[in-house]
C-alpha cells in the first residue's frame, strides 16, 4: 500500500503540473489508488500554503490585505495538518485487520502521515531551489549557490523516503509501530486562544443593553 518512492513520484508529477495550470494539472489522479489520492490532496493543502506565505511576504502589501492573508494562511495549515493525520488514519484502518501494528513492538516517533508531510514539503523546496539554480539573470554565484543547496535537499528526501520504507516494512513485521498523533492546534479554536476569547468576553461587556 505504502511505497515512498510512489509518493515521491507523484509530488514532484504534482507540483510540476500545478505550477503549469493548463487545465491537465490533475490529470492522472482518476487513475491512481485511492490512497494516492489522499496523499495528493495533503500535497495540495501544502502547495497552496507555500504559495500564500510568499503572498505574506510581498513588497507593499497593506495592513488589511496582511490580515487576510493571515487567515488564509491559519486555514490552510490546519488543513494541511488535518490532511496528515487522514493518512495516519487510513493506514492504521488497513493494517487494523491484520491485528498491526503490534501494540508490543518498538514505537517509532514520528507517523508515517508526518513523513509524508515532510516529504510534501521537500517536493516544493526541490521544484523551487532547481527554479533558482536556472532563472535566468540571476545575480553573480546565484545558481551555483542554490544548486549546491538542491544536492543537499535531494539527500535530504532520500534520506526521509528511505526511513518511511523503513518504518512501513518493519510495521509489516510486527517489529516496530506508528501511533496516530493528533496536532490539537489551538489557535483556531475560539474557545482555546485567549485572543480570541478574551475579545468576544470584551466584545460582550461593551455591547449596548437593551
Amino acid at each position: 500500500m505504502l511505497t515512498a518512492s510512489s509518493i515521491v513520484q507523484l509530488h514532484d508529477r504534482l507540483t510540476e503540473a500545478w505550477h503549469h495550470a493548463d487545465g491537465e494539472a490533475d490529470a492522472g489522479q482518476d487513475s491512481i489508488s485511492e490512497w494516492l489520492v489522499r496523499v495528493a490532496r495533503q500535497h495540495r493543502a501544502n502547495f497552496d500554503l507555500w504559495h500564500i506565505e510568499d503572498e505574506a511576504r510581498a513588497p507593499g502589501v497593506t495592513d488589511a490585505e496582511l490580515a487576510a492573508v493571515k487567515h488564509r494562511i491559519d486555514w490552510t495549515n490546519q488543513l494541511r495538518n488535518d490532511l496528515a493525520e487522514e493518512l495516519d488514519i487510513a493506514l492504521l484502518s488497513w493494517l487494523e485487520p491484520q491485528v498491526l501494528p503490534d501494540p508490543k513492538a518498538a514505537l517509532n516517533s514520528e507517523s508515517p502521515g508526518l513523513m509524508i508531510d515532510r516529504l510534501s514539503i521537500l517536493a516544493l523546496k526541490i521544484y523551487h531551489t532547481r527554479e533558482e539554480a536556472t532563472r535566468a539573470n540571476a545575480p553573480a554565484g546565484h545558481a551555483e549557490r542554490n544548486r549546491e543547496r538542491l544536492a543537499v535537499l535531494e539527500q535530504q528526501r532520500a534520506d526521509l523516503a528511505g526511513c518511511l520504507d523503513a518504518l512501513w516494512r518493519e510495521t509489516l513485521d510486527g517489529t516496530r509501530q506508528f501511533k496516530l498523533y493528533r496536532q490539537l492546534k489551538m489557535y483556531n479554536d475560539p474557545s482555546l486562544n485567549p485572543s480570541i476569547y478574551r475579545n468576544l468576553s470584551r466584545q460582550s461587556i461593551d455591547e449596548p443593553k437593551r
